[in-house]
């Protein structure tokens, strides 16, 4: 209904004024949504409201709002006597640190959030304009997935939204912010998507509830143990980053965008240039230690080698045998592969394969060079690894690097064994520049499984074995694994101080800036999922 103006004739024709004063009191009605009962009731559950989100998270004064007065058309189960304006989803765009982003936030106050006919062809209208301008869509999400009473048009609606995913793939950024429930079809679109940010105690993403999973296994779970953000961040991987609390969540998915470009025909902001690019990291000359088999942080030298220190890690709850970060370096943006010793050694499994395929392939995307820190003892062994199939998914990061045409440098920090040294963006696979420091040791394996296998029978014949199994790692250590055995054969292109890391990426990362790779003339490769 439309507020009447007070003492209008009717047969009067209404003045510009007065139009205008109608539309700004429909447009505070549609703003204000269903009213503060409701809106204390999203409060009371630790949430804010889709408008507090937006406000929070786009730079001030900035958001513009499309389709606020929509409304809709469906009657039946009572829909007609309730129809309220957005019809529970706010779209539009606004500034994210001065640059263009699209959002859709639903409304939980209204229909539960739960997308209908209108309310999605809201959202495929965003990320229509979205890609027509090229720029990121940012959705938060808070909705109680289909809306029943409109039956199948509102799981075609999600298909629509589905098939925009896809189409913006590695085309325009897309985030997904999990803000509130997301159960069902709806945890599919935020699957496509590029990240996936939620929030402790108040964000659940599943296909089926409790109640389902109950009624058919017998399992008793809760919502949170089945779908929120700590289950999802540290088990299955869905979500890329959790937090406490959402003001600390849009903050950071404010950071990621400054960290990405617009589209993929745009390269990332470059930052500030006030980190001296030749800036020596003597502090890494004592951070890794001699022996193989000794733990360190790969955290640290991230850290010392990143512009002021900073970057931007990436599932660094899931899979944390390796580290995906965004950096900058010399001012631009870089995505590091690393190792990470201090968990599991720094073994290559089923999961860090994935977590590292998938952002090796978001960076090559966008158009974001490669920094690859190398310090592995190989694939993880065991037969829960084999059985669920460490040879398809390790086979997905090495297609992803052979895949990627982004400027890849690598670094061999200590220990390369293995297949997991080719897969880990070796110069055989396609780096551009493979560098190593004097602490590295390239080979099919460690001195002393190599020397058992190779020397097995000598050393049982010996009168001695223990002695003569020393000796024998000694002699495959002086011939095969000294520091300089791969850059001798041209598979490492040169041996640095480690005091000059910083400096050699960064000119190295500044003569591949124009680096241009063809691909061969194809509809599309066949990765193996």
């Amino acid at each position: 209904m439309r507020p009447a103006a007070a003492g209008r004739d009717e047969n009067r024709v209404a003045t510009m004024r007065e139009r205008t004063a109608e539309l700004h009191a429909i447009q505070a009605l549609a703003e204000s949504g269903p009213g503060e009962r409701a809106t204390a009731a999203q409060h009371a559950k630790g949430k804010l409201t889709a408008r507090e989100r937006i406000a929070l998270f786009f730079d001030e004064g900035t958001f513009n709002e499309v389709e606020g007065l929509r409304r809709h058309r469906a009657t039946g189960f009572g829909l007609e006597d309730r129809k309220p304006h957005t019809d529970g989803v706010v779209i539009g765009w606004g500034k994210v640190h001065g640059r263009t982003v699209f959002t859709y936030a639903h409304d939980f106050r209204i229909f539960g959030g739960a997308l209908g006919e209108a309310h999605a062809e809201k959202i495929h209208k965003l990320m229509d304009l979205a890609e027509a301008a090229g720029a990121p869509v940012v959705g938060l999400c808070d909705g109680a997935g289909a809306r029943i009473q409109e039956g199948v048009t509102a799981l075609a609606g999600y298909g629509g939204i589905f098939q925009r995913n896809v189409r913006n793939s590695g085309v325009i950024p897309q985030i997904s912010v999990i803000l509130g429930p997301c159960a069902g079809g709806a945890a599919y679109s935020p699957a496509l998507t590029d990240f996936v940010f939620m929030v402790r105690g108040t964000s659940q993403m599943f296909i089926t509830g409790p109640d389902v999973v109950q009624a058919v296994t017998g399992e008793a779970v809760s919502m949170e143990h089945l779908g929120g953000a700590d289950s999802h961040a540290e088990s299955s991987g869905v979500a890329a980053f959790a937090y406490d609390d959402e003001e600390s969540c849009l903050e950071d998915v404010r950071h990621l965008l400054s960290l990405l470009p617009q589209n993929n025909r745009e390269l990332a902001p470059a930052g500030d240039l006030d980190d001296p690019v030749d800036r020596r990291n003597d502090s890494l000359l004592d951070l890794v230690p001699a022996q193989p088999n000794r733990s360190y942080d790969m955290r640290a030298l991230i850290e010392e080698i990143a512009d002021h220190g900073d970057y931007f890690e990436v599932h660094s709850q899931w899979a944390q045998n390796i580290v995906c970060a965004l950096a900058r370096l010399g001012g631009r943006v870089v995505g590091i592969v690393a190792n990470q010793p201090a968990c599991l050694a720094g073994v290559l499994d089923i999961h860090a394969s994935e977590k590292a395929a998938r952002f090796v392939q978001f960076c090559d995307s966008f158009s974001i060079p490669l920094v690859t820190l190398i310090d592995v003892p190989g694939f993880l062994p065991g037969v829960d690894q084999e059985h669920n199939g460490i040879i398809r998914h390790g086979a997905k990061l090495l297609y992803a690097y052979c895949n990627a045409t982004v400027p890849r440098i690598s670094l061999v920090v200590r220990k390369a064994y293995g297949g997991a040294y080719i897969v880990m963006d070796s110069r055989s696979i396609g780096a551009d520049i493979a560098l190593a420091w004097p602490s590295n040791e390239i080979a099919v394996m460690g001195a002393e499984g190599a020397a058992n296998v190779i020397f097995r029978r000598e050393i049982n014949a010996s009168d001695n074995p223990d002695e003569t199994r020393r000796q024998k790692i000694k002699e495959y250590q002086t011939e095969l694994m000294h520091p300089y055995y791969a850059a001798e054969r041209g598979l490492v292109d040169d041996v640095i101080d480690p005091a000059d890391t910083r400096a050699r990426l960064i000119s190295t990362l500044d003569m591949l800036r124009t680096k241009y790779a063809e691909q061969p003339s194809r509809k599309h490769g066949n990765l193996p999922l």
